[in-house]
């Protein structure tokens, strides 16, 4: 079984679509893709496709909506090759003690790929390893077609999943332009940069790391008035101030100090809850 979900959602069997185009089921679905291979409980499912007061017959719904999937796979396993194992689609779908487990059989799944990919990013960065780390990152975050997800219905649970999904995102994507900063590839970032900090329009390190970039490239009183759009930003949507690290760049930045030609400094970001924390 291949599963996408850095995008739309897209499950596939022998090559063959098993996501149903109904949004419950497909809500169904994707919760159980995003834990493939391990047990998702039926108080989960319930809680996401009903939310806190689930009708009294979300238990028989559920099962219907389990039947209607199963028989999508039980399709596609019909493209087993004539050396395969005999399966059925419960084999696939599996009904466990409690919940339900979507077993994929050894196949590929972008979000598990994406989270490998970046884990050996941070890794090679921790190491010193930048060259190592940029490729790695850069690797995983090219997993990304779109929002997770972005083409199914979310309730509690699903939406929880895909603010986690992009917040490893954005994790991933700061210390990839870290790394590049490190590596000297500044006039390379500015294109990419200027597209985040107006998607970001709020978030500290996109904007210091655009700061940088700018001042590397000569181009300094830009880089002073992104800190300005970025404070405005900042104290007209969540009453903050810009964090210590950013003010001590923009002073740095004014003064035209040396040490910026070195390593990026990380910098304090205020999230879009208010909430300062390291990027």
């Amino acid at each position: 079984m291949d599963i996408s979900v850095l995008g739309g959602l897209a499950v596939r069997e022998n090559g063959v679509s098993i996501t149903p185009t109904a949004p419950k089921p497909r809500q169904l679905l994707a919760l159980l893709a995003l834990h493939a291979d391990q047990v998702v409980y039926v108080s989960s499912l319930t809680e996401e496709l009903w939310g806190a007061t689930p009708p009294r017959s979300a238990r028989a719904t559920l099962q219907t909506y389990v039947l209607q999937l199963r028989e999508m796979i039980t399709g596609a396993l019909a493209h087993d090759g004539p050396d395969a194992p005999p399966r059925t689609a419960k084999d696939v779908l599996v009904t466990v003690p409690g919940g339900y487990l979507l077993s994929t059989s050894g196949g590929s799944s972008d979000v598990r790929e994406f989270e490998r990919l970046a884990g050996l990013g941070h890794r090679a960065m921790d190491a010193g390893d930048l060259s190592g780390a940029a490729r790695q990152l850069r690797e995983a975050l090219a997993l990304w077609n779109g929002a997770a997800l972005a083409d199914v219905q979310a309730g509690a649970r699903l939406s929880m999943e895909t603010r986690r999904l992009e917040e490893t995102r954005l994790c991933a994507l700061d210390q990839r332009i870290e790394a590049d900063l490190r590596l000297g590839r500044h006039r390379e970032l500015l294109g990419e940069l200027s597209v985040l900090v107006s998607l970001h329009h709020t978030h500290e390190t996109l904007h210091g790391q655009f700061m940088l970039a700018l001042h590397r490239s000569g181009r300094r009183t830009e880089a002073l008035e992104v800190y300005q759009h970025l404070r405005r930003a900042l104290v007209s949507e969540l009453g903050l101030e810009p964090s210590v690290g950013l003010r001590r760049l923009q002073r740095s930045i004014l003064m035209t100090t040396p040490e910026l030609a070195q390593e990026a400094p990380a910098f304090a970001t205020h999230g879009g809850d208010g909430v300062a924390r390291v990027g």
